[in-house]
């Protein structure tokens, strides 16, 4: 059946047993055979290091794990296990139901799945690289069987906001690729999900034995930095300069750290301060439409002051200073607080040298993040902070007294972790807010009978398009003008009547074409400002962008039956 023999590149025979013919009967063989039962040594002969997580696992507990799993098989199980069998029929079921199909895949189920990943897990995907492999990244990359590929790397240390989940990690770079393809067409055997395992705080999962990574605390030392370096330079090593390696939730400490030392050195971004950024940047230009206020009127005080805050922060600047405003001026109109407070000079508690841009004079007694709403009088607040119920009432009442249409984006994820509900939000402004969430909420009809549909800032409206124009134009370096561009072509392509309903981002049913627009005005952006390095320039870059997009057609697999087999197709075949 085309169930039954579609190979699965993300669980190939490894390249030293078996090629692509053995996968077409015998998909994903030696790796499942045992799974994490075989041992190092057997994991080194078979070329399986690497393709497996670090855990070398008894069948005891392979037997548990699958005696629960016969009482619990949930949606997230059900449809990655398609995608293991079928990945076309998998990706054509995503991409024509993907506001139903997305917050499965991705936030919130992914955040539940990732707390979950060892008692469901089934079958590896991607490449588990632990601090025990330093001096072997380079031979590990050769056990993948693809040549050509983009990178999500995570180290498991901040997922969602969650917390440090460890190798546990891995669903959230095997969504985003998910993802690639199902909103940008990118081909999913040039998608490479990876986790770096360098053990993990999580007492609870230090004491779990489905836990499946390293069961040791986290490598704070040298040795990370010397892992995280090799891992770069193997995979430019083996793959090209032009090599997407997409960050994705690492530890505020590491993210911000890691972009600068990587940005000029590496194709490399991090979506959690660039995406974030972009999105909501989008969301306040589709705003200032609304509203009729331009960006740089607006005072933004944020919920939380990581690397989500930090990059939404800068960006906002880049986009005031476009308009007019100098950098400072720009700056003086974003606040941020956080679990100690407003950011302001003097203060008890430290900030760091990535917070000092947004660090002002004390506007006054600050004690709560409604003292700070009633101080600074912000027309937007941001929710960041991976808190909760931050935006009480009394904070979103108190909006809708300062503005006539507050803008409130409550963007932690998943949904328990948003600083405010959309009902909260609309029912306590009267229906006059902006309303942004990370994570979906549902239609909200309020007393008198208006209906409201939430806008979901959600990072897939950016990091799939944006991917795309650089794996085809050949960027070598990222720069953060490509996020302001992003930002820039998503709010355009929101309509006045989707405005109108409440919406600040395009529904998420026109994902696929918001994301194919966004790679075509990238591409023309960076051809334009001399960062691509793919020639000859295709002259029309629509056409070129389309012409990529992954068939979801099944193909036939006869000719490469028959060159296996050593059989010429009769010539009326």
């Amino acid at each position: 059946s085309k169930e039954g023999c579609t190979p699965n590149t993300h669980s190939l025979a490894p390249r030293n047993l078996g090629k692509r013919y053995v996968s077409l009967i015998l998909p994903g063989l030696f790796p499942f055979l045992q799974g994490m039962a075989f041992s190092l040594q057997e994991r080194q002969i078979l070329g399986l290091q690497g393709l497996l997580p670090p855990k070398i696992e008894s069948q005891d507990i392979q037997a548990m794990r699958f005696q629960r799993n016969l009482k619990k098989m949930t949606e997230y199980i059900y449809l990655m296990g398609i995608q293991e069998r079928n990945e076309k029929l998998f990706y054509r079921v995503l991409m024509e139901d993907i506001e139903e199909l997305m917050p499965i895949v991705y936030t919130p189920t992914v955040g539940l799945a990732c707390t979950q990943y060892g008692h469901i897990f089934r079958r590896p995907k991607g490449l588990f690289i632990s601090i025990l492999d330093r001096g072997h990244i380079r031979s590990i990359l050769d056990n993948w069987p693809e040549t050509n590929v983009a990178v999500v790397v995570t180290d498991g240390e901040r997922i969602l906001g969650l917390g440090d989940l460890g190798v546990f990690g891995m669903g959230i770079p095997v969504g985003k690729l998910c993802l690639y393809t199902a909103c940008a067409g990118i081909r999913p055997e040039r998608c490479l999900p990876v986790v770096i395992d360098v053990g993990t705080d999580n007492e609870t999962l230090l004491k779990d034995p489905f836990y499946m990574g390293l069961y040791q605390k986290r490598d704070r030392s040298q040795l990370y930095d010397d892992l995280i370096d090799e891992f770069m330079e193997a995979v430019v090593d083996k793959y090209g300069q032009d090599t997407l390696i997409q960050f994705e939730d690492f530890g505020n400490h590491n993210a911000f750290r890691l972009m600068r030392k990587y940005r000029e050195k590496y194709c490399t971004f991090n979506d959690d301060i660039q995406g974030t950024a972009a999105v909501a940047l989008a969301g306040l230009l589709a705003a200032q439409r609304a509203i009729g206020k331009p960006i740089t009127e607006h005072r933004v005080l944020f919920c939380g002051a990581g690397e989500a805050a930090l990059g939404i922060a800068n960006l906002i600047t880049m986009s005031m200073v476009e308009k007019g405003l100098t950098q400072d001026e720009a700056r003086k109109k974003i606040w941020m607080f956080d679990k100690d407070g407003l950011l302001v000079k003097g203060r008890a508690q430290e900030t760091d040298s990535n917070q000092e841009a947004f660090v002002h004079e004390s506007p006054g007694d600050v004690q709560s993040f409604l003292d700070a709403v009633n101080v600074i009088q912000p027309t937007a607040i941001i929710g960041v902070s991976g808190a909760g119920r931050l935006f009480t009432h009394d904070v979103l009442k108190k909006m809708g007294t300062l503005n006539k249409r507050p803008i409130i984006f409550a963007l932690s994820n998943p949904t328990t972790k948003a600083e405010c509900t959309a009902e909260d939000a609309y029912t306590l402004t009267d229906g006059r807010c902006l309303f942004a969430s990370g994570s979906p909420f549902d239609t909200v009809t309020l007393a008198d009978g208006r209906v409201f549909t939430p806008g979901q800032g959600n990072n897939a409206y950016i990091f799939p398009g944006v991917a795309l124009a650089v794996i085809l134009s050949g960027v070598r370096h990222i720069s953060d003008t490509v996020f302001l561009e992003a930002a820039k072509t998503l709010a355009d392509q929101l309509t006045d009547e989707e405005l109108a309903e409440g919406r600040l981002y395009p529904p998420l049913s026109n994902i696929r074409e918001v994301s194919i627009q966004m790679a075509v005005k990238v591409v023309r952006f960076v051809y334009a400002n001399n960062m691509a390095f793919r020639y000859p320039e295709p002259k029309d870059k629509d056409t070129f962008v389309r012409s990529t997009v992954w068939d979801i057609s099944y193909d036939s697999f006869l000719p490469d039956i028959y060159e296996w087999k050593g059989m010429n197709p009769a010539p009326d075949h």
